[in-house]
């Protein structure tokens, strides 16, 4: 499933609840996202972090940084968009992000995120790449800006709360892979598979 740009797996500028799925195989629509996850210790807390933020009290998406939000494709276009993404990993080699401190994208929207600070130009070549393909192709609301949401659509002094306890948050991890998410309109996101960078 925050540029802002829309969140899979939702963005701060937030995407309408993806309708029913239609069943494998046939032409309906369905929505896909692809992002990365945040690995432990640090995806637990940032997730934690964000459910809290949630009113009412309900399930959140796992921490994730997104490459591609929520896009709506035929359903029997799957099997042409996992060899696409098979291709641009096997382009794009594996390698290190450093999240550091808070960012807000207010007053544009009201989101707070974990700024990525190292491996920036390398996640906007990757969602780059990933947007190339045509049935991928969907008009951003704003410029790709990698980042976690940590805080979205809450009320303001939760949104300064969220800011201010993670101002000093720090994270350096290996991104090896990218996770294809897809969502049936009535669960959450649910991960499909995940594409080895090997580039």
């Amino acid at each position: 499933m925050a540029t802002a740009t829309d969140e899979a797996v939702a963005g701060p500028t937030g995407v309408a609840a993806p309708g029913p799925a239609g069943p494998p195989g046939d032409g309906a629509p369905t929505w896909i996202g692809v992002a990365i996850d945040i690995p432990e210790p640090w995806g637990s807390l940032l997730t934690r972090c964000r459910a809290q933020t949630v009113s009412p009290p309900g399930p959140c998406p796992p921490a994730h940084l997104t490459l591609l939000g929520p896009t709506e494709i035929p359903a029997d276009r799957l099997p042409e968009v996992e060899a696409h993404l098979t291709a641009v990993a096997a382009a794009h080699p594996p390698y290190h992000i450093q999240l550091r401190g808070t960012g807000t994208f207010r007053p544009v929207t009201e989101v707070v995120f974990v700024a990525v600070a190292a491996g920036i130009s390398e996640c906007e070549q990757l969602a780059a790449a990933i947007g190339q393909a045509e049935v991928l192709r969907r008009e951003a609301r704003f410029p790709y800006h990698p980042h976690v949401t940590v805080a979205q659509d809450a009320p303001t002094e939760v949104l300064d709360q969220v800011y201010e306890e993670l101002v000093d948050f720090s994270a350096r991890f290996e991104v090896d892979r990218f996770t294809l998410f897809s969502h049936s309109g009535d669960v959450r996101w649910r991960p499909l598979r995940d594409f080895q960078l090997i580039g």
